[in-house]
Formats: structure tokens, sequence, C-alpha cells
């Protein structure tokens, strides 16, 4: 992989990680398109997710030093925990299945017109609890679990995790920027897990990245920096301006993806192979 690639990836994760677009999807299909063929894709991805990782911890550096340094005064770590024990639960529960569709574009465009549909329902249901006044600014351990559950559905590539997360807010009554604030930070907890797992899958397997290193490199720094970036101006950007913008690009994107993959234009396993993979959700040791 060249470097350009790889820090056009990164330029991706960066942006669609934070912007309610699904980053895992559009990995996906920029290496559909690129025809990448990485025997440790999975591994990849999570490494330019790193990269947004420091991002988070730079943008809120404050918050995080203080919910270390009084966890029993500032709730925040507490509220991190419970988000994570769904998407904990459903990696235990349905690893092999995700894992596939992690690294697999076969339902990609089905998923990006889900996340459009959520998008359309948070912006709605967002101006209906505007009008009654039931708005919250604070995020307590019934919202915090509500996003949990959403931040699962989110590991599905093509299902934006921050749109998916921010409509579990919106769902729970809190305002936009309070729902997208924690679920930028939720994005944390999820990356280290997925790192510390996949890692020591990769260390067990002898996997090495050989000359694709430099390029792996690039493309976690350019993700670091627009990610950084992206989340700046979509705090800004969340309570002045409508979702549906971002849901009508999904809605599209998702269309051509489908009309791609059914032409054979960009491919993945076969239909059989992917319904063989998804009715077995418990991995067979």
């Amino acid at each position: 992989m060249s470097i350009l690639k790889g820090a056009l990836l990164g330029l991706f994760q960066g942006l669609a990680e934070f912007l309610p677009i699904s980053s895992s999807g559009h990995l996906n299909l920029l290496q559909a398109l690129f025809g990448l063929n990485l025997d440790n894709q999975l591994l990849f991805n999570i490494l330019l997710h790193v990269g947004t990782l420091i991002a988070v911890m730079v943008m809120f550096w404050k918050d995080w030093i203080d919910m270390l340094l009084h966890p029993i005064k500032n709730h925040t770590l507490a509220l991190l925990f419970v988000a994570s024990l769904p998407a904990l639960a459903a990696k235990i529960l349905f690893d092999k299945p995700l894992d596939y569709l992690e690294t697999n574009i076969q339902f990609l465009g089905v998923f990006f017109l889900v996340t459009g549909l959520m998008l359309v329902l948070t912006q709605r249901i967002s101006r209906r609890n505007q009008a009654k006044g039931v708005e919250k600014d604070k995020v307590g351990f019934l919202e915090a679990l509500v996003m949990g559950c959403l931040q699962a559905v989110g590991m599905l590539p093509g299902i934006s995790r921050s749109g998916s997360t921010i409509f579990g807010g919106v769902c729970s009554r809190l305002n936009r920027e309070t729902a997208a604030k924690f679920s930028f930070m939720m994005s944390a907890p999820a990356i280290v897990g997925s790192l510390l797992v996949e890692g020591k899958d990769a260390l067990e397997a002898g996997i090495s990245f050989g000359n694709d290193l430099p390029a792996i490199i690039v493309g976690m720094v350019v993700a670091a920096i627009t990610g950084y970036l992206s989340i700046r101006f979509f705090m800004k950007l969340i309570s002045k301006f409508s979702l549906n913008g971002f849901a009508l690009y999904v809605t599209v994107l998702g269309i051509v993806v489908i009309i791609l993959v059914a032409t054979g234009v960009i491919g993945g396993d076969t239909a059989p192979q992917a319904a063989a993979a998804l009715l077995s959700p418990i991995p067979r040791g």
C-alpha cells in the first residue's frame, strides 16, 4: 500500500469518524475501490481509529483529566463504562459475524441507508423535543445505556457510530450538542478495547505489516489531525444546522454502493457465504 493511499484512508477516517457518515463504511468502500486485500484489514482499520482516538483525547483533555482526578464527583467515567457494556456484549456474542461484516461490503449500501434514516429521525425528534421544552443538557445512566445500545448497532460498517449514538441521545431527550460530545467521548473506550483484542490476536497470529507500516503511520497521523478538525467543526455545526444534508449524502452513497455491488463493479463474498457467516453468531473454538 502506498503512502498516498494510507494518507487518503486516514483523511476519510478522520472526517467520517465524527461526521455522521460512517468511517468504517468509507474505509471498506475505499479499500474495495483501491483493490486492497490486506490480511490484517481489521487491525489496520482499528489503527486508523487510534488516530481519531488521539483527536478525542486532545479535544476533550480537560474533561479526561477532571474525570480521572475526581471519579466520584465527576460521573463521566462511570457513564462511559455503562455506555460501553452493550458493545462489549455484542462483540462477545456476535464476534464472528461482526468481524465478517467489518471487512466485507456485501451489505454496506443497506447500512448506509439505515444511517440516513436515523439522521432524518434525529432531526425530527430533536425539533419535537425543542418545541416541547423537554431537552436535557446532562447525561445520566439511562441516557448512557441507550446511547451504548445504539453504539452496538453502530459497530456495523455503513452505520455511523456517531450518528447512531447521537440518535440514541436525542431519543433520550438530550440536546444534540450534549449527545454529540458524549458520543465522541464514548469512542475512546471502544477504540481501546478493539485495539487490545485485535492486537492480541495479531500478535498470536504473527501478523506483520511489513512494507505497509509507513503508510499506516501516515494514515494514523492524518486521521488524528483531520479528526480533531472535524470534531471542532461538528460541535459548532450540530446545534445550529440540520442533519438532513448528511442524511442525503449517505442515502445517495448507499444507493450507489448497492448498484456497484449488484453490477459486480466492487464485490464481496457471495450472498450464501454472507448468510452462513451471519447464522453463526457464536465463535467456534
